[in-house]
């Protein structure tokens, strides 16, 4: 089995080449999986989001192969694909606040880059194609308290959700995805599509809230909370959310979506809160600054499918890994530092 896995020096693509090589994020090895007839081909562009510090501890296994390219470039990336099986593709531009500072990266990357991947795969005879997506495609839900009487009754997202993005960042999300599916209905490709809830662990550019808190709060800077603070997002550990990736391929039905989510909604002020608490700090240091245009007020999904045709389900929850990714932040300064300086 060869794999190509675009924007493997991410944060998700990472973990998702550490899973093909029968490792998790921590670089553990994985249980009951045979990883030794599986190759991956990395390719990545090495922006600002992709390090080659995240691939330490694989970056020279001798199955693993990277390479610093452009999805967008079209006989780099068809030349690639030759004897490749399944393609991952997670290669994008993922950052809202930048997608609606500059959106053109975002276009580029997601659309212009998913249609180029898509038209080689389909040249190159790839067996499957796995569009890597993300809840935010389907725009928000109306707001519930996760932790009210009203919580488990709420509505969540289904597949079967009409796409809605409300930024640029997940309304170019929603092109790739339709490119993605149309290539399976006009073209006969073997695509399948994820759609994760939010992600968090080790190895997460701190721009990203989860590391941006802990790192803020180390310093004891203050803590940036949009608004008041009370927008809910569905959490999923990165390494359930690649098991579910990794189920998806291996025995997802051609042409169909799977949410992958973790089933634990929270306020952003509440997880923050976590934060310190696991920190101990205080308080105080939380600062409401004005609110992103156009910030979705609630994600919440519906995994159903998954568990029921993938037999996928997560196994961690956000108070049982929240302590443990704060440890590994704290443990790993020297790869935050690497991360955080200017592109390379």
């Amino acid at each position: 089995m060869r794999c190509l896995v675009t924007g493997g020096a991410g944060f998700i693509g990472s973990t998702l080449v550490r899973h093909l090589l029968g490792r998790d994020s921590l670089g553990r090895p994985l249980e009951q999986q045979d990883t030794g007839d599986v190759t991956v081909v990395t390719l990545d562009k090495l922006t600002y989001a992709g390090h080659l510090e995240s691939l330490e501890g694989v970056l020279d296994d001798p199955r693993h192969r990277f390479v610093q390219g452009d999805v967008c470039d079209g006989p780099e990336v068809r030349a690639l694909l030759d004897g490749v099986d399944v393609v991952y593709h997670l290669a994008a531009e993922s950052h809202v606040d930048r997608s609606i500072a500059h959106d053109q990266p975002f276009v580029r990357t997601n659309v212009v880059g998913t249609a180029t991947l898509l038209a080689a795969a389909l040249d190159a005879g790839v067996r499957r194609f796995v569009q890597v997506s993300t809840d935010e495609v389907y725009g928000q839900l109306p707001w519930v308290d996760p932790e009210g009487e009203d919580a488990r009754s709420a509505p969540r997202f289904t597949e079967d959700t009409p796409l809605a993005p409300r930024s640029p960042y997940a309304a170019t999300k929603a092109a790739g995805d339709h490119l993605a599916l149309a290539y399976h209905a006009t073209h006969g490709l073997d695509v399948v599509v994820t759609r994760g809830s939010n992600t968090y662990g080790p190895r997460q550019h701190p721009e990203k809230l989860i590391p941006l808190m802990i790192r803020h709060a180390r310093a004891d800077r203050p803590l940036p909370v949009y608004g008041d603070g009370l927008n809910v997002r569905d959490w999923i550990h990165v390494d359930d959310h690649c098991r579910g990736i990794l189920q998806a391929a291996r025995t997802g039905q051609p042409g169909r979506v799977y949410n992958l989510g973790g089933g634990d909604e929270r306020t952003n002020l509440s997880l923050v809160r976590a934060l310190l608490a696991i920190l101990d700090k205080p308080e105080s240091l939380i600062d409401f600054v004005k609110d992103r245009p156009g910030h979705d007020r609630r994600y919440g999904v519906d995994a159903t499918r998954a568990r029921e045709e993938l037999g996928w389900a997560p196994a961690h929850s956000l108070d049982d890994r929240l302590e443990a990714c704060v440890a590994w932040y704290r443990a790993n300064e020297a790869w935050i530092e690497a991360v955080s300086g200017s592109p390379r």
